[in-house]
């Protein structure tokens, strides 16, 4: 199984680091067979998965059964999985308790939180044994108060948000996840970090990128954001479904290649 030495090895070496998005059996699977280096077990398979309208509905529930089929089809991978929205902020001790629910019953190797307002959560978390992985910049969770654009766009939020990626870093994070920022600002706070940064929507210069799974091969996507690449295309699967509902219409399928050739109806049974 990759280790979260390796991926910090790949950062002092300059080598990229690939994550991608996966919530369930075959998706993982196939990114285990293609050698991506992180899965994540994003609360976006709300959007994605389950049709919600934002993350807002996703439950820690919904988390534990993803992440668990997750894990099941990607054994060797580095796998994180979110704390969903209400899993963190209430109390301290709820925090935690959920904490360790999603990191035990999961066997991820690492839970993600959004928020630099978490040093505390992050640092209890680390002394209990739980690598957190903070997510900075625009934060999905939060889209209700900064709506759905790129963060931290004139000189004091950049400040703010390098001083807020020391912050979660020194509070003991393993590593830092930055969406829909400034290239530039994305650079220099992955050069200023020990940890490995995941960009998304964060230009070239991070340690790596992170891409949602169903994006980035347009599967079921109805908006395609501005840093999303499209590797491939899923949406051909309903042209597939047209035609195995026509053929089953006009009676073509199944036809004798698809059929047993045995017959039992004629056999003598005396």
């Amino acid at each position: 199984m990759k280790t979260l030495s390796q991926l910090q090895a790949y950062k002092e070496r300059k080598e990229k680091i690939s994550m991608i998005t996966a919530y369930d059996y075959p998706s993982a699977k196939q990114a285990e067979e293609a050698q991506i280096d992180i899965i994540l077990v994003g609360d976006s398979l709300g959007m994605t998965v389950l049709g919600y309208d934002s993350t807002v509905q996703v439950t820690v529930e919904d988390m534990i059964h993803h992440a668990k089929a997750v894990r099941r089809g990607a054994p060797d991978t580095y796998v994180v999985v979110d704390v969903p929205f209400g899993g963190v902020g209430i109390t301290e001790q709820y925090d935690l308790e959920i904490a360790v629910k999603l990191y035990q019953q999961t066997n991820a190797n690492a839970i993600k939180a959004e928020g630099a307002h978490l040093t505390n959560y992050i640092e209890n978390c680390s002394r209990m044994g739980i690598p957190v992985v903070s997510h900075l910049g625009l934060t999905p969770q939060s889209v209700g108060i900064t709506g759905y654009k790129m963060q931290a766009s004139n000189k004091e939020a950049a400040q703010q948000l390098l001083n807020d990626a020391h912050a979660v870093q020194q509070a003991g994070a393993v590593m830092l996840v930055l969406e829909a920022v400034p290239a530039d600002l994305a650079s220099e706070i992955s050069k200023q970090l020990d940890i490995p940064v995941i960009g998304i929507g964060a230009g070239k210069d991070t340690d790596g990128q992170v891409l949602v799974y169903h994006d980035l091969l347009n599967y079921g996507v109805k908006h395609k954001a501005k840093f999303v690449k499209q590797y491939g295309d899923f949406s051909v699967g309903v042209d597939a479904l047209i035609a195995y509902n026509n053929e089953v219409k006009s009676s073509q399928f199944p036809d004798e290649n698809h059929t047993y050739k045995k017959r039992v109806m004629d056999e003598d049974t005396k």
